[in-house]
């Protein structure tokens, strides 16, 4: 029997994450000698405005559990209400090329996060395609070449989104909660840009739940690995790799006592798009999570393969 294979995302969606969690990750996951992708949030830090999310099932519960005054900084919180948005990858341009040289894989996450998660559904196709060519550009300039994968602001994706990345010529792309690498299929439409879910938990979905206390945390995520396949492990760099990065190191350490193997995102996908035709089609849906408010992106039952 082959040992679980475990990938590590890391969402950077603040100019604060970018930062001061970043940078602790990065060294954290090097001394440790794990791969991860990180994924950048490129344009203005507009945290503030997430505020209108009051009115969604289970915001009060996770913003009372995850105590996100202290995880985002009360400067995060004011950035673009009180105060004007940061410009994440022009503030922190130099953070960004750090995590590519030091061997990190590297890709967008989007270009103003509030902007994506709150509002996908209600714009044109023509209309996402340009907000992700923001995010596209910026990239460009900062890295100096293309992106090659994206995962999007809280999970959110739909057909125009999907038609935005099959554009960019993306060789993947992680925007959905799932159990295995599929080729999406949305309003009856095939797209080409593998997607790759993921699986487990977030640490901001268990957090201050009395069913999972703290010191289980790290049990009840590695007891959910797949014995045989690929799992993935979205973390985020305001909370593992700031208050919690203690914690993910300990994660980190019993991980690898259990035999886990840390893999790379983009070997995996590689791997993937060189069997594309055994890739199985699967219909992106909408749908619940548990622990988490809203809905989101989610990989439905599997189907026959359709016209792209």
């Amino acid at each position: 029997m082959s040992a679980p294979r475990l990938a590590i995302k890391i969402d950077v969606d603040t100019d604060r994450g970018t930062r001061e969690g970043v940078p602790a990750l990065m060294r954290l996951l090097d001394r440790k000698g794990v791969p991860a992708t990180f994924l950048f949030s490129l344009g203005p830090d507009n945290t503030g405005r997430a505020i209108r999310r009051i009115f969604r099932p289970g915001f009060f519960s996770k913003v009372s559990r995850t105590s996100v005054v202290s995880t985002y900084g009360l400067r995060t919180l004011m950035n673009g209400v009180v105060l004007p948005g940061p410009m994440i990858a022009k503030k922190n341009r130099a953070i960004l090329r750090a995590v590519a040289e030091a061997g990190f894989e590297t890709g967008i996450h989007c270009w103003d996060h509030v902007f994506w998660q709150d509002r996908l559904f209600s714009l044109s196709e023509a209309r996402v395609a340009e907000e992700f060519g923001k995010a596209r550009r910026v990239y460009e300039e900062v890295f100096g070449r293309a992106a090659r994968t994206a995962g999007s602001a809280g999970w959110q994706a739909n057909a125009a989104s999907l038609a935005a990345y099959d554009a960019a010529g993306l060789d993947y792309a992680t925007d959905v909660r799932g159990g295995a690498p599929f080729l999406p299929v949305a309003e009856g439409r095939l797209f080409r840009t593998l997607q790759i879910p993921t699986t487990l938990p977030t640490l901001d979905e268990l957090m201050g739940r009395p069913e999972y206390p703290e010191h289980k945390l790290a049990d009840t995520l590695i007891d959910r690995l797949t014995p045989e396949g690929l799992d993935v492990f979205t973390i985020h760099a305001e909370i593992e790799g700031m208050s919690m990065i203690e914690w993910f190191a300990r994660f980190l350490d019993l991980a690898r006592e259990r035999g886990i193997a840390f893999v790379s995102l983009a070997d995996e996908a590689a791997k993937l798009n060189a069997a594309r035709d055994r890739i199985p089609c699967a219909k992106l849906e909408q749908g619940e999570v548990d622990g988490r408010s809203g809905t989101l992106a989610v990989q439905g039952a599997r189907i026959d393969r359709v016209a792209a």
